[in-house]
């Protein structure tokens, strides 16, 4: 992952904890999540509309 290790990772964290405090943590990990399973909902309706236009072009191809 990017090339980092555990003692950097740690380090992050601990950065991280400074800025944003103990309390605000929790909400800032949840809203991260919230990200991610936003954008992969996003991705996947982008792959199925993908297919459904490549189905609706290949219908009309053999209609013409």
């Amino acid at each position: 992952m990017f090339g980092l290790g555990t003692p950097e990772l740690i380090i992050i964290f601990l950065v991280i904890l400074l800025l944003f405090g103990g309390r605000k943590l929790p909400e800032l990990a949840r809203s991260v999540g919230d990200s991610m399973k936003e954008l992969r909902k996003g991705m996947s309706d982008d792959k199925t509309t993908s297919k459904k236009d490549q189905k609706s072009d290949d219908t009309k191809t053999k209609q013409s």
